[in-house]
């Protein structure tokens, strides 16, 4: 009994997104997006819960120039249990309008990895992104949303000012989750 509630329990977890009733709404992104602005570290401060960040935390994204439009994406992150680093690259690209913050994101090594959308609803460049991801499937949606950030330990105000944009958006704050940044390798 013990074995098939812990195999339960593993299901659920796998199987978990957030979900919502209806279709992705098309929100306004950042515009004009500066790609070359937003290279670098991020740290991820909050998010949505997904299911390919159970166990993880200092959680970071790093974006570099690949050339020709296409953006490389790194991301990392320690397993809280085991301490071992989990890497996956990958490669972003504009997905519409050109100076549009809407990208799609692609991870060569996930079998079946199809592009996801990766939208930046707002950013300033220097404190704060907030990236948003919406998948329709028939009658529902999967989202996920990140507060991102160049420091690993954000001022408040840096924060609030994020929750606050979410908030107009509409989207439910009350979903963040925060990230676990302590205790992390510098060079992480």
């Amino acid at each position: 009994m013990k074995l098939l509630y812990i195999f339960l329990i593993f299901v659920t977890l796998i199987n978990a997104q957030i979900r919502f009733q209806g279709k992705c709404p098309d929100f306004k992104v950042k515009q004009p997006f500066d790609s070359s602005r937003y290279l670098g570290k991020w740290y991820e401060a909050e998010k949505y819960f997904v299911r390919f960040e159970v166990g993880g935390k200092c959680i970071t994204a790093t974006y570099t120039d690949e050339g020709d439009g296409v953006i490389g994406v790194l991301n990392r992150q320690l397993n809280i249990a085991s301490g071992n680093e989990t890497t996956i690259k990958g490669t972003a690209a504009l997905a519409g309008v050109p100076d549009e913050a809407k990208l799609s994101v692609v991870f060569p090594s996930i079998p079946f990895g199809r592009p996801a959308p990766y939208w930046v609803l707002e950013t300033d460049y220097e404190n704060f992104s907030i990236v948003y991801s919406c998948t329709n499937f028939e009658d529902y949606q999967t989202t996920t949303l990140w507060i991102l950030t160049r420091q690993r330990f954000p001022c408040p105000a840096v924060i609030r000012e994020a929750r606050w944009i979410i908030g107009n958006y509409g989207l439910k704050r009350s979903l963040l989750m925060k990230t676990d940044q302590r205790n992390c390798p510098a060079d992480h």
